[in-house]
């Protein structure tokens, strides 16, 4: 048997799309910077801001953001991820106001998107 050690999100922006689902999903955040590893990206040309690869670490899973030249996408994605909440109304005004876009609004869920096209769904908890 093999468990789920990671989610990784192809973007243009690791550091901003990370910060999203920081702020997105509770237990979630951003793994910190050491010295070392600020020097490591220095001496590549990059900063924490322009990191390649950001990782978020949660409850027993990480995500992986990380930079790639993207195509086009298609109108509807293969995967998207579903959040879960108790309140969905409030749940989908604050992500609109964290970047996030409403797609669809359903029975029992609301089909959104992240601030780069990433599908995602809210549903009841």
């Amino acid at each position: 048997m093999a468990m789920l050690k990671q989610i990784v999100v192809d973007c243009e922006h690791p550091a901003k799309l990370a910060r999203f689902w920081s702020e997105t999903l509770d237990g979630f955040d951003m793994r910190p910077y050491d010295q070392a590893e600020i020097n490591r990206l220095a001496g590549l040309g990059f900063t924490p801001e322009t990191d390649p690869t950001v990782l978020l670490d949660g409850p027993g899973l990480e995500m992986c953001f990380q930079r790639v030249t993207l195509g086009p996408m298609s109108e509807k994605r293969r995967l998207h991820l579903d959040i879960a909440t108790s309140q969905i109304d409030h749940e989908v005004r604050r992500l609109v106001g964290l970047g996030a876009t409403i797609v669809e609004y359903f029975t029992a869920h609301v089909w959104m998107r992240d601030p780069e096209g990433n599908d995602f769904c809210v549903t009841a908890a």
